[in-house]
């Protein structure tokens, strides 16, 4: 985005990399949507920026959180999102093994919260290739150094981030979204389903855009694909800030 003239911010989430916060490495969809809330904020108040041109770009689950963010927000003038994972009740049990095995991860969260709690957060291992108890096990792009498994990532799971994952309904956000919107996303992406039951609740200014063949990592780090979708934000950023 900054190759195409915008300013941009990209951040750690409370909790992750370099941003402080005593709890470490949690999934919590409320804390991340108050982090947008607040770079947004923080953009408004720097010289270089006009603050009634902020826009808002989402990439896989925090596109849920960027929705959430912007919606009835007036520091946002739009939002794009890409590849977006976007879940509600059944999705979580289809993807998560069903009910039963949805309220085993809430009790697993419960306890791990409780021990939280007590001085001794539960943390696995996010990504690995050779480790079976990993969040992520042997799954392409998360355990390839050379791509999602940079040094950079902490590579870690707080276990109390399953009860607010798994009870988040990124797909009812639709309903309260009034910002012009873009979607770039694919059949052969993460869960199309969720983004089409989302983009059924939108009302107003929508668009959407659906590649062909383009996996959820292909939007990740494919330079074609990554440029198609940043070509389509830039867009849509110019076209909705002309008249801000």
């Amino acid at each position: 985005m900054a190759e195409r003239g915008f300013v941009a911010l990209a951040f750690d989430f409370r909790g992750w990399g370099q941003s402080g916060g005593d709890i470490r490495f949690k999934e919590d969809p409320a804390a991340k949507t108050d982090d947008i809330m607040a770079a947004a904020d923080f953009m408004a108040t720097l010289p270089e920026i006009d603050a009634g041109k902020i826009a808002g770009l989402g990439i896989c689950a925090s596109a849920g959180y960027m929705a959430a963010a912007t919606s009835g927000n007036p520091d946002f003038t739009g939002i794009s999102l890409v590849a977006p994972w976007l879940h509600d009740k059944a999705i979580v049990e289809q993807v998560y093994g069903g009910a039963n095995g949805v309220s085993r991860l809430i009790a697993i969260s419960r306890e791990a919260e409780e021990a939280e709690r007590n001085g001794q957060p539960r943390m696995i291992v996010a990504p690995s290739a050779n480790d079976s108890t990993a969040l992520m096990y042997q799954i392409p792009y998360y355990t390839e150094p050379t791509r999602g498994l940079t040094p950079q990532y902490d590579n870690r799971f707080n276990l109390a981030s399953w009860e607010p994952w798994l009870t988040y309904d990124s797909v009812a956000t639709g309903d309260r979204l009034d910002k012009p919107t873009l979607i770039v996303h694919s059949e052969a992406a993460a869960v199309p389903q969720g983004t089409h039951a989302f983009l059924a609740r939108l009302h107003g200014d929508a668009s959407e855009i659906w590649l062909d063949g383009v996996t959820q990592f292909d939007f990740y780090d494919n330079p074609r694909h990554v440029t198609r979708a940043t070509d389509a934000a830039a867009a849509h950023f110019e076209r909705i800030n002309k008249g801000s």
